[in-house]
């Protein structure tokens, strides 16, 4: 690899030379035009025009030597004695000599202004990518995207030919996870390899730090065998640390002998940051979303079993003392009817007690839900609704008890919310499945003007949905009614 980057190097300078020889051969033969018309030495600054574009492009060491082969084509071309490096005059000399200070003066500060410019557009260029990044985690898109897009970013950024994203697995091996390449090549995405030979992922878990590789010739493993038939020549890469632990590590190649210039693992860095950021975040909302889970799964188990108890005990118990007054009343002699009337009393309101307990049980959790199913739960809740209900069910399946649940929970609190606030006349309630999702939509003629920051029910309806990983989506313009559209996953419910 040494011996490729000299080579380069020694290809650079001969390119340089050459085109300083050049540059000064044009600018002699533009002096050579311009000398009947002006005196000589005012057009020796022309060779200025030499010196720039080799300290521009080739730096400074090369513009020295452009300042002096131009000192030597004026002094032998248009210094008298011609044809001679001997000069007879002394002002010709100094006049040359300040020439040959000032190229090189102005060589050394046209490549440092060259240095800066590229050093600007450099950091322009990272505070750019660092942006577009930064965007994508404030956005929580999904880690796929998000690995690819910093993928991408790294390898345009440093200049690589391919770039890759891993994730260190517990058993010892690593995952592709992103990948971008802009030369044809096929960089595997969701396999794993073992970290049995030469690799950036291996070096990096064993050092816990950024790392070079300068070739994989002769190695072995199936990343370095993958590497060799690229034709990758250098790597590096940087280790992904989420919560202080070792999470993955992001790599750039070249298929070239350039190597990597000496900020390209800050760069790198600066990317990964973002990754554990968003890492980090994506965890803590899964979280979030399982404890909330947990919450709504508890709530609805907890009226499941209140419902089962009032079922089991204090409803059969009603029943049974009905059933029992009702034997004692065909017991009473026809001569008691102050009696028989008091016992009718108690009687019916025994069983307008025992009405408004099935009442309370069915909105707890209604026993029609686990026997029939989403469609007749909610048909039995329209019924029973205050406003009056057109419901479009076109969801026929049984779905998990979790999800039917869920979302008949959201359309009794949903209505109730509708009954309370939107003075509305008639709500219309629809299911359907669409695609891998159960969709919910919940829309009434009321008053409009909801909002989730006014306290009306709706973060507890938000909460539900989300829970299950679904999305809630609230259409509510005042005076033009207010339509809720739940959707919930069907996998993983």
């Amino acid at each position: 690899m040494e011996r490729r980057r000299t080579s380069s190097a020694v290809v650079r300078r001969l390119t340089g030379l050459l085109a300083a020889g050049l540059l000064v051969a044009a600018v002699t033969g533009l002096i050579k035009l311009g000398e009947p018309h002006v005196p000589t030495l005012s057009l020796l600054v022309l060779y200025l025009l030499a010196v720039l574009p080799i300290a521009i492009f080739w730096g400074t060491p090369l513009a020295v030597v452009t300042a002096v082969l131009s000192v030597w084509a004026y002094a032998y071309f248009f210094v008298s004695p011609l044809h001679s490096l001997l000069l007879a005059d002394a002002q010709n000399a100094i006049g040359l000599g300040v020439f040959l200070v000032t190229a090189v003066v102005v060589g050394e500060l046209a490549a440092r202004l060259r240095r800066a410019a590229l050093e600007a557009q450099r950091l322009s260029n990272e505070q750019s990518a660092l942006r577009r990044v930064a965007t994508q985690v404030a956005r929580a898109v999904a880690p796929s995207v998000l690995f690819t897009a910093v993928t991408e970013e790294v390898g345009r950024l440093c200049g690589a030919d391919l770039a890759r994203m891993e994730r260190y697995e517990p058993d010892g091996t690593v995952t592709g996870v992103a990948a971008w390449s802009r030369v044809p090549a096929h960089l595997a995405v969701g396999e794993r390899f073992d970290l049995d030979g030469l690799s950036i992922a291996r070096e990096v878990r064993r050092r816990a730090g950024p790392i070079r590789l300068d070739s994989f010739a002769g190695a072995s493993g199936a990343i370095a065998q993958e590497a060799q038939t690229i034709g990758i020549r250098s790597s590096i890469g940087c280790p992904v640390t989420v919560g202080g632990r070792l999470w993955g590590v992001v790599a750039a190649s070249k298929t070239n002998d350039i190597p990597f210039p000496a900020a390209t693992e800050a760069q790198i860095a600066g990317f990964t940051e973002l990754v554990a950021t968003a890492i980090e975040n994506a965890e803590a909302r899964a979280e979030l979303m399982a404890s909330r889970a947990r919450v709504v799964v508890t709530a609805d188990r907890t009226r499941r079993q209140i419902e089962r108890n009032l079922h089991d005990g204090a409803q059969q118990r009603l029943v049974s003392l009905a059933l029992r007054l009702q034997t004692a009343q065909t017991k009473v002699p026809p001569e008691l009817s102050e009696l028989t009337a008091e016992l009718d009393q108690v009687h019916g309101g025994l069983t307008d007690a025992l009405d408004e307990l099935r009442e309370t049980a069915r909105g707890i959790h209604p026993a029609i839900l686990a026997e029939g199913g989403l469609s007749p739960a909610l048909k039995s809740l329209g019924r029973r609704s205050t406003i009056p209900i057109r419901l479009t069910l076109r969801a026929q399946p049984r779905l998990s008890e979790r999800l039917e649940a869920s979302a008949y929970y959201f359309v009794s609190e949903a209505l109730t919310n509708a009954a309370k606030h939107s003075q509305a006349s008639l709500v219309v309630v629809t299911t359907d499945i669409t695609g891998d999702a159960l969709r919910v939509e919940i829309r009434d003629n009321g008053q409009g003007g909801a909002d989730f920051s006014r306290g009306t029910g709706l973060l507890g309806l938000r909460d539900r949905v989300e829970a299950l990983g679904g999305r809630l989506n609230l259409d509510s313009p005042r005076g033009a009614g207010t339509t809720l559209t739940a959707e919930f996953p069907l996998t993983g419910s």
